[in-house]
């Protein structure tokens, strides 16, 4: 009895817990609100709701633990719908694969196989078509851009970074040109074993290419259809910005917000997510600090807030959200002192990993129009002291990316490749 009771117990707490749900609108006297359970300080958008009341989860337990738990060994699996193909009515298709019998498991299916043979091919013919249809011309062309040698390099050298291609294909598609921009991605992916996945766009809704929220859900609809038609198996990601999300509960934030920012609507980005469109979505962090003066909301507080929005949308459950930050380089070099950067690892790399984020992509090199670097280390890698801490950072090293331009290397691949595999597990190849 004692037993039973603790296993009641234990089912029924279950339950109860499973019951905090998504943000809705109730009253606060309904006797499913469960408000009262949440800590304190939690925001006013999140709110809890019993899919059970303790009282319903305590019933649903005693229905299946009864009788010595009679109802969950009744409770069997329905019996398959089985088809007689000799039977008058029923129609069965004839041109699929196999020989059209049941065979026991772990029994060959085709005739000769149990002696390591293939037969289906014993007469030379291509067993299987890459369904990509990506020519060995097209694979031996991405070799030659600056990312195939980029991705050569990689594995040549030997570093444990993951490889990710990172380009823009909105303008591709404003062009009227995705179909050719897509093919040459994929052949890219395909001509070095490894590669993650692609990045296929930045700043989506934050800049100026699209002009209407119709625009740029076919934007994202077409193109991850064709990179996955081209792809399939490999990650999609997308890189934007989401202004409201630092606003928290204030009203007028949000407001002005929505206003300034109409195409980045949370509703429009989540449902990317939860359609499975996009597999990671990098949010920059660029805005945080000046964004929201107007509400004295500092750098901080608005962080603190998006990433409650994250977690409160349940994000994290359809894709991986990462936190992107450009703040640690400057032109020439870092001139951040040891003190400085080991507070600035503090607020923009640990606070986003405590907070949600599951990676964290620093930008530790680019050129400008004019040709102007900015690094986080010294010219030629050169010490620096922001460079010096980030190297430090070993245990959380997997979590770590950064974005590589090979058209424009430092000193050269496998050097520059060397050492940015020294602070960063995962790396994102520019191809133009």
């Amino acid at each position: 009895m004692r037993r039973r009771l603790r296993q009641v117990f234990i089912i029924g707490l279950t339950l109860s817990l499973l019951g905090i749900g998504a943000p809705a609108a109730w009253s606060e006297d309904d006797d499913r609100n469960c408000n009262d359970t949440l800590p304190a300080g939690t925001p006013s958008y999140v709110v809890c709701r019993w899919l059970a009341t303790p009282e319903e989860a305590l019933d649903i337990a005693k229905f299946w633990l009864g009788n010595d738990g009679q109802n969950m060994k009744d409770a069997a699996p329905l019996p398959p719908i089985m088809i007689d193909c000799s039977e008058a009515g029923n129609e069965c298709p004839t041109d699929s694969e196999g020989d059209g019998e049941l065979h026991d498991v772990g029994s060959p299916d085709v005739p000769g196989a149990e002696d390591g043979g293939t037969p289906e091919c014993q007469a030379g013919e291509q067993c299987y078509v890459d369904p990509s249809k990506i020519t060995a011309a097209e694979r031996a062309a991405a070799q030659e851009t600056p990312a195939g040698r980029a991705t050569q390099a990689m594995a040549q050298t030997q570093t444990t970074m993951r490889v990710w291609i990172d380009t823009e294909l909105a303008d591709d598609y404003k062009a009227g040109r995705l179909a050719e921009a897509t093919k040459k991605v994929a052949a890219l992916v395909a001509a070095q074993p490894g590669v993650v996945g692609v990045r296929f766009t930045s700043q989506l809704g934050y800049n100026q290419t699209f002009a209407t929220a119709d625009e740029l859900d076919t934007f994202v609809t077409e193109t991850t259809a064709a990179l996955r038609t081209l792809l399939p198996g490999k990650k999609l990601a997308a890189h934007t910005v989401m202004p409201l999300f630092g606003c928290g509960t204030n009203d007028a934030c949000k407001a002005e917000m929505t206003k300034k920012y109409p195409l980045l609507d949370p509703e429009r980005v989540g449902g990317w997510l939860s359609q499975g469109y996009i597999d990671q979505l990098a949010l920059d962090s660029g805005h945080l600090a000046t964004e929201y003066a107007t509400w004295q909301i500092d750098a901080t507080q608005a962080q603190r807030n998006q990433w409650i929005e994250v977690g409160a949308r349940a994000w994290d459950a359809y894709a991986q959200i990462a936190a992107e930050d450009a703040s640690f380089a400057s032109a020439g070099g870092s001139t951040l002192t040891e003190e400085q950067a080991t507070k600035a690892i503090s607020e923009r790399i640990a606070a986003p990993l405590r907070n949600g984020a599951e990676t964290v992509t620093l930008w530790s090199r680019w050129q400008d129009a004019q040709g102007q670097v900015s690094r986080v280390s010294g010219e030629k890698w050169a010490s620096s002291a922001a460079w010096e801490q980030l190297k430090k950072l070993g245990s959380i090293k997997p979590r770590l990316s950064t974005v590589y331009d090979p058209a424009n290397p430092e000193v050269d691949l496998a050097t520059d490749l060397k050492n940015l595999s020294e602070v960063f597990g995962q790396v994102y190849l520019h191809a133009a």
